[in-house]
């Protein structure tokens, strides 16, 4: 099952650099209730399991809460550092040439964080199919916003659209890659536990620090926050059915 969904991720991928590459009327929607899928993800599923896998405090918290600050810090500074924290392109200007390489690394920051995606659905399965399964919900949202980024981002710096191309394809293999790595080995439920913290932070700088503010960069509108809303709402259903 959890091959499966990373393959269904493998399609949100390239789905969203189809969109990039073709139409861009609608991203603003699409990526607000991206945003609102993984923030669902992050409140209702994550954190709640976490916690119950990995009750342990360390100085008075909980080892997952620690592990959830850990992930997001760890995005944070690494865009930062590195410089891959990507800009809207009414910032920019059309094309950065000169600049191909920062395009580069951020396209591949973009698939190693696809891979672990991966991971991280087949260590969700490892706890519980439901638990799998709603994250892998969060990873296939998640991945519509990645494709779309790798594409962007990757032409956005001067790169060719052949190159970009490439980098979406392998965007959208990272998370099978990722599912198959997990399914070769065991985790501990406390260690699962810490790890879906961790996840659940990484989740949480993406929805917060990069898809939320691109969906409202060109065209904000109340209809990309009803559609955030809307992908709140939406894992609450979805994780209420699967428990």
């Amino acid at each position: 099952m959890a091959i499966v969904l990373a393959l269904a991720a493998f399609g949100s991928t390239l789905l969203g650099g189809l969109v990039a590459l073709r139409a861009r009327n609608a991203q603003n929607l699409v990526l607000g209730l991206a945003a609102g899928v993984m923030l669902g993800v992050v409140a209702f599923d994550l954190m709640p399991e976490a916690l119950d896998q990995a009750p342990a405090e360390l100085f008075g918290v909980p080892g997952p809460m620690l592990t959830a600050a850990g992930g997001f810090l760890t995005i944070h500074v690494i865009e930062r550092s590195l410089a891959i924290h990507r800009g809207h392109e009414a910032e920019f200007g059309a094309h950065q040439h000169g600049l191909e390489s920062v395009g580069l690394l951020a396209g591949s920051g973009l698939v190693v964080h696809s891979a672990l995606d991966g991971v991280g659905i087949g260590l969700a399965f490892q706890v519980d199919a439901s638990v799998g399964i709603t994250v892998a919900v969060a990873v296939i949202a998640h991945d519509f916003a990645d494709g779309f980024n790798t594409f962007t981002i990757t032409t956005l710096y001067g790169n060719a659209r052949k190159r970009a191309l490439l980098l979406l394809f392998l965007d959208a293999v990272a998370p099978v890659a990722g599912a198959l790595l997990a399914s070769l080995f065991t985790v501990s439920p406390a260690a699962i536990g810490l790890y879906l913290g961790y996840f659940a932070g990484f989740l949480l700088y993406l929805a917060t620090s990069d898809i939320l503010p691109e969906a409202h960069a060109k065209r904000p509108s109340h209809l990309t926050l009803l559609c955030t809303v809307a992908g709140v709402a939406f894992m609450w259903l979805v994780v209420g059915l699967s428990h």
